[in-house]
């Protein structure tokens, strides 16, 4: 063989090696690639149904209070600002939703008071997305947490989350007193019962068929029912 040849040979044999690298590179580029996209489509899989539609009210909210902040800096209403901008459609179409609004009708079950809870807890919080990076940057695979994450000594309540969690509280017992006020006693009324239990179930009896049975009660207490 010429050394012409050898040289050939030699320069094609490291043109197949840097080649073989560059390969070998790609291939670690991709499984690296890889790996992240599972990450995070196993993250998204594990994220509430409704994040999605969560994480649009959270930026529509911050969109609204940027642009009443903005109307409050140049003197406008930016309530009078904002209606001036809806169609009629949209507008009779808000006028509904209000009118559907569902009043509290006070205690039917744990369960629907606890849902009554929840729905108004979440509706009077106002993420702040800010404060939101900040932690997710702090804490790293511990924000979002596994049943093998240790969350003690994490996270710091704050002051003014602690003053508002005791108001909410405050406003609780206050409802839930006037829910479960005691019942004073007439002590004029008559005795018709011979216990507790009997003086309650009289009062339902009143309560359902006392317009019904009046005047023959009347009669009967009067003497002249026979």
């Amino acid at each position: 063989m010429t050394e012409e040849s050898k040289n050939n040979t030699r320069l094609s044999l490291e043109d197949r090696m840097k080649k073989l690298g560059r390969l070998h590179k790609m291939r670690n580029e991709a499984r690296l690639l890889n790996h992240k996209e599972v990450v995070e489509e196993d993250k998204r899989k594990n994220l509430p149904s409704n994040w999605e539609a969560r994480k649009r009210q959270a930026e529509w909210i911050l969109q609204d209070e940027e642009a009443r902040q903005k109307a409050k800096e140049q003197g406008l209403d930016y309530d009078r600002q904002k209606l001036l901008s809806i169609d009629a459609i949209e507008a009779e179409r808000l006028d509904r939703k209000k009118k559907k609004k569902n009043p509290d009708l006070g205690f039917a079950d744990f369960e629907q008071a606890t849902v009554r809870q929840y729905n108004r807890l979440v509706k009077n919080m106002k993420p702040n997305m800010e404060n939101y990076e900040k932690a997710k940057e702090k804490l790293g695979p511990a924000f979002y947490g596994d049943r093998n994450t240790i969350l003690h000594g994490l996270h710091e309540d704050k002051k003014e989350a602690v003053d508002k969690m005791v108001e909410d509280l405050g406003k609780q017992i206050a409802k839930r007193e006037k829910y479960s006020r005691r019942r004073t006693h007439n002590d004029d009324a008559d005795i018709d019962y011979i216990n507790e239990r009997n003086a309650k179930f009289n009062n339902k009896l009143e309560r359902f068929y006392g317009e019904h049975t009046r005047e023959t009660k009347l009669n009967l207490e009067r003497g002249t029912a026979i």
